[in-house]
């Protein structure tokens, strides 16, 4: 029998990060995440890892950035309101080509809102964050075995593509406990070598690790390489989850815990011989947006549920089939409570009997 623990989303992210070989964290107190730095303070030295409780998050980006040029595995982690003000670092990571894991525990907004879930950070996170137009990798857990499993495959991707990585999560999946089955990390043989590190000169060729670009023309090929970055990753690493899309009348979807109310009602809607089914981006950078294109060739209504009042769904009107209707559910924050499966199931019977 599969060792089981019953551990917190926080620290499953935690725990999957240390088994994939992280060693230096830099972060700063939030709610709801900082089940995070408690866990890595306490686990750390066990594995001859550094933690430090940085003065602000800006500082904690910027020491993400230098461990990340030095070669090193590392990773910060805040909430909403802390990670806008590591978008400068954010930013000037993906201008340097620099890998690192970022966690965002969502909550709810704008300003400090509150310490519910929201999933109102998705323009954020997909869509850059920072200044200078570019992209990280956005990967959305709606487990906590895949806030373990997301976070190996994050610093993995990381590395690869040379650029950071977000787990975008929010206060459900990081504090709720369910059982993990800890698996044990194997490195892909396919990762490069780091030999852009900049870790001293030692009698070799001089290693430079920048996001300024002066030369004639020299930022617009930077801008373009970073662009087929971007093709790679819609290429070859797009995931997401469907099922029932064969047979459908409507499709639903949905990231995150919301996809997890979801599955309920759309259980429930095929108890009643309704014909619904799903598709649950996990990757929201690169988004699967030839999933949409396929799935609406045939089936010609979407409903998009999210806790906000409307952010992924732009993304899905973008890929589904010009002639197939996209519809919105969302709760944002401040509600009072999360969407039941019954309510969600109402909008399903609502939008399957148009």
């Amino acid at each position: 029998m599969q060792k089981r623990l019953f551990v917190k989303g926080n620290e499953a992210v935690a725990m999957g990060a240390i088994e994939a070989g992280c060693r230096y964290y830099f972060g700063y107190p939030i709610t709801p995440q900082s089940d995070i730095p408690e866990y890595i303070s306490r686990e750390f030295p066990k594995v001859g890892g550094v933690f430090i409780q940085a003065e602000s998050e800006i500082a904690s980006i910027n020491m993400l950035l230098g461990a990340s040029a030095c070669g090193a595995r590392a990773m910060t982690s805040s909430s909403s309101p802390g990670i806008s003000l590591k978008q400068e670092g954010i930013s000037y990571m993906a201008g340097s080509e620099l890998p690192g894991l970022i966690v965002n525990i969502a909550r709810s907004g704008p300003g400090l809102g509150g310490i519910d879930a929201s999933q109102s950070d998705y323009f954020q996170s997909v869509k850059g964050g920072g200044h200078g137009g570019y992209h990280i990798i956005v990967l959305a857990p709606h487990s906590v075995q895949e806030m373990y499993d997301h976070a190996m495959l994050a610093l993995d991707l990381s590395d690869r593509y040379r650029m950071p990585a977000m787990i975008l999560g929010d206060s459900v999946i990081g504090q709720m406990k369910e059982a993990l089955i800890p698996r044990p990390y194997v490195a892909p043989d396919d990762l490069p070598a780091k030999d852009w590190a900049v870790s001293g000169k030692a009698g070799r060729a001089q290693h430079i690790v920048k996001s300024l670009f002066l030369g004639d023309g020299e930022l617009e090929e930077h801008n373009w390489h970073l662009h087929r970055k971007n093709q790679q990753l819609k290429e070859n690493e797009v995931r997401f989850e469907a099922s029932g899309v064969e047979d459908a009348d409507l499709i639903v979807t949905a990231f995150g815990s919301t996809a997890r109310i979801a599955k309920t009602a759309i259980r429930m809607a095929r108890e009643e011989g309704l014909k619904v089914g799903l598709i649950r981006p996990i990757t929201l950078f690169p988004f699967p947006e030839k999933a949409f294109l396929e799935a609406t060739g045939r089936c010609k209504k979407v409903l998009c549920i999210e806790l906000n009042t409307g952010q992924m769904v732009e993304d899905v009107r973008l890929s589904a089939s010009r002639d197939a209707d996209v519809y919105f559910y969302g709760r944002p924050p401040g509600a009072g409570s999360l969407p039941t499966p019954e309510e969600l199931l109402t909008q399903i019977r609502k939008y399957c009997k148009d």
